[in-house]
């Protein structure tokens, strides 16, 4: 994977390779750096760390080698805890959580496929953000399978369950994003 050359990047799922989009919107773009923003000064000083998109992923099982891996995403934003997963070229491990913002371009993907890997390799917690309707919707692990919360709308403040001290005013997270 470190060796492939594209022009675009590239993500790959079960040993499929998935073209990612030439360039995000403007108000998935705002999403990023708003939840960088929050993310990143939370964590400031704190044992976790926070990448964000392009940031890769490679998801493996314990013993195994993370070159032989099937499973390298980009998520839009992730938090890592074990900080010996950090390696130069990006996370090798699940991080403990991960977010995806949805486009049209993704949104399957994100929803089947990536869900059901960020379970089967043990994401603790991933949210899914839907700029269209202005949702997140937050995923927590339990027992190995994903429990779906309620959904958290724009007038209300998210906590993270894995991080309950982490806090995001969807409103403000929002407020870049036309209503249509």
């Amino acid at each position: 994977y470190l060796q492939w050359k594209f022009e675009e990047m590239v993500e790959l799922i079960r040993g499929k390779i998935f073209r990612m989009s030439p360039a995000p919107s403007s108000w998935h773009q705002s999403l990023a750096v708003e939840l960088t923003r929050v993310f990143a000064n939370y964590f400031i000083k704190k044992q976790c760390k926070v990448f964000a998109a392009p940031f890769d992923v490679y998801l493996t099982k314990e013993r195994e080698d993370y070159k032989k891996t099937k499973n390298i995403v980009e998520p839009d934003l992730c938090v890592i805890c074990d900080t010996d997963k950090i390696k130069k070229f990006g996370c090798v491990g699940a991080p403990d959580l991960m977010i995806e913002i949805l486009s049209p371009s993704t949104s399957r993907k994100d929803q089947k496929l990536k869900f059901d890997l960020y379970e089967e390799y043990g994401v603790k917690e991933f949210w899914l953000v839907y700029p269209e309707t202005r949702v997140v919707i937050v995923n927590i692990l339990e027992n190995g399978k994903y429990k779906t919360l309620r959904p958290a709308t724009e007038d209300e403040k998210l906590k993270s369950v894995i991080f309950p001290e982490l806090e995001v005013d969807l409103k403000e997270l929002f407020i870049n994003v036309p209503m249509e």
